[in-house]
């Protein structure tokens, strides 16, 4: 949790302001996950803070953010495509991944 949110401050994620009015807050959680390795052994240990974009409601401000996700049969297809043309496939972990767009809440 420390190490995530040192990389929350360093990345200047979010500026500390006071709430605009006749806007709600979007509250957030811990989410905790375990990475093992193919043996059953602990690798690490993750935790990030995420919002809870579901408090938001349709009409009122559902339209301000977004954050794409992949699906599983354009990653399949994309491999594929990628075998058949003989391209080099490389694998990378993002620490922190953050939206390109500013929040108003």
């Amino acid at each position: 949790m420390a190490e995530e949110l040192t990389a929350l401050h360093q990345n200047h994620t979010w500026d500390l302001v006071s709430l605009p009015p006749g806007k709600h807050m979007i509250g957030f959680r811990w989410m905790y996950k375990i990475k093992t390795k193919f043996d059953g052994y602990v690798e690490c240990y993750k935790a990030r803070l995420v919002a809870k974009g579901y408090s938001q409601q349709y009409g009122f401000d559902d339209d301000e953010t977004f954050s794409p996700v992949e699906n599983m049969t354009t990653l399949h297809i994309m491999i594929l495509v990628a075998s058949v043309q003989q391209w080099k496939i490389f694998q990378m972990d993002f620490k922190n991944a953050f939206l390109n767009d500013d929040l108003h809440e």
